[in-house]
C-alpha cells in the first residue's frame, strides 16, 4: 500500500517545486533583476564631470552615484549581462558604456526619479519591466 502512494508523492513534490519555480521567477521580473549586494557603493562609478557639457549623461551617472543600491537591483535592459557580463544597471557606470546607451541612460534616470518620489525597489522593477522590457 505504502508503494502505491511514492508516485502520487514524488508527483506531489514536483509540482510544488515547478510552482516555487514559477513564483520566484516572476516576482524578480522579466529577466530576473539581481538582488543588491549588502554595503554597495558607488566607489567604482565614474565621475560625472568626466562628461561635463552632456546633462542626460551626467545626471545618469550622478544617479548611479546616489543611489547605487537601486541600480545595483536593476536588470539592464540593453542585455550588457549577456554582452559585456555586466552584473547589473550599477556595472554599466562603472565604465564609459553607460554614456553612450540609451537604454542605460533612460533607465537609470527613471530609476532615480521613482527614488525621489519614494517609491520601492520593488515598484521600480516593475515600472522598468514595464518601460523596457519586451
Amino acid at each position: 500500500m505504502a508503494m502505491g502512494r511514492l508516485p502520487w508523492a514524488i508527483a506531489g513534490t514536483a509540482v510544488v517545486a515547478i510552482a516555487a519555480i514559477v513564483v520566484l521567477s516572476s516576482s524578480s521580473g522579466g529577466r530576473g533583476h539581481p538582488e543588491p549586494r549588502p554595503g554597495v557603493t558607488a566607489a567604482g562609478v565614474l565621475p560625472s564631470a568626466t562628461f561635463a557639457g552632456y546633462d542626460r549623461i551626467v545626471r545618469s551617472y550622478e544617479a548611479a552615484r546616489q543611489m547605487p543600491e537601486v541600480l545595483d537591483g536593476l536588470y539592464c535592459y540593453c542585455d550588457c549581462r549577456h554582452h559585456f557580463n555586466h552584473r547589473s544597471l550599477l556595472t554599466c557606470f562603472q565604465s564609459e558604456h553607460g554614456a553612450s546607451c540609451d537604454i542605460c541612460l533612460d533607465e537609470a534616470w527613471m530609476a532615480a526619479e521613482m527614488h525621489r518620489q519614494g517609491k520601492s525597489l520593488g515598484e521600480i522593477r516593475r515600472a522598468v519591466d514595464a518601460q523596457f522590457g519586451s
